[in-house]
């Protein structure tokens, strides 16, 4: 034998021609954020929208009502990456790939 490995090497899969699936997954982690964000913007602005009492004061009230605008958002931008997560699914292609074993 001149070196050359011929049953798996350390990863467990042997080397030759295989099939894989490919697809392009969103990041959920960049959808919560995005939907916390948005909960939080849509909470100024409704926030803005009526006068604030001056014994409790505008930032207080926001503050009060980011408690209920960002949990919102992180389920709106969970919702969604889920969805198009789905979706990609739908989209997976099967590809034929050459493993090789190089010293």
């Amino acid at each position: 034998m001149d070196g050359e490995q011929t049953g798996p090497d350390a990863s467990g899969i042997a080397p030759g021609v295989h099939q894989v699936s490919v697809r392009r997954a969103p990041r959920l982690g960049v959808f919560l954020i995005a939907g916390a964000l948005f909960g939080a913007l849509v909470t100024l602005i409704l926030t803005s929208l009526y006068p604030a009492d001056p014994q409790v004061g505008f930032a207080a009230t926001y503050a009060y009502f980011l408690v209920y605008g960002i949990p919102f958002g992180v389920l709106i931008g969970a919702l969604l990456g889920l969805i198009l997560d789905r979706r990609s699914e739908r989209r997976r292609r099967t590809v034929t790939v050459e493993r090789e074993h190089i010293d």
